[in-house]
């Protein structure tokens, strides 16, 4: 049996089971990158699949400051991917 592991939304901050996030993550290489596989290693973030999160995520500029990333086309192309999801 596989071990629960919780993570917290960025966008209603409640700890969720992972499986159940989006998760956002800034490769070394400085691409971010929706979803990658679990052997993927940069800084992550997690948002829930609801509409109202990812909104505060994208009002907040989350992206952004928690990720430590300023490449803005990068970001805009992660938002619209998020949009898309919902």
């Amino acid at each position: 049996m596989e071990k629960e592991i919780k993570r917290k939304c960025q966008g209603c901050f409640n700890l969720i089971n992972r499986n159940e996030l989006i998760k956002i993550t800034k490769l070394k290489d400085g691409t971010l990158k929706v979803n990658p596989s679990k052997y993927e290693l940069g800084r992550s973030i997690y948002v829930c699949k609801n509409e109202e999160c990812i909104k505060q995520l994208i009002k907040k500029k989350k992206l952004k400051t928690a990720l430590k990333y300023s490449n803005m086309d990068e970001i805009l192309k992660v938002e619209e991917i998020l949009k898309s999801s919902v």
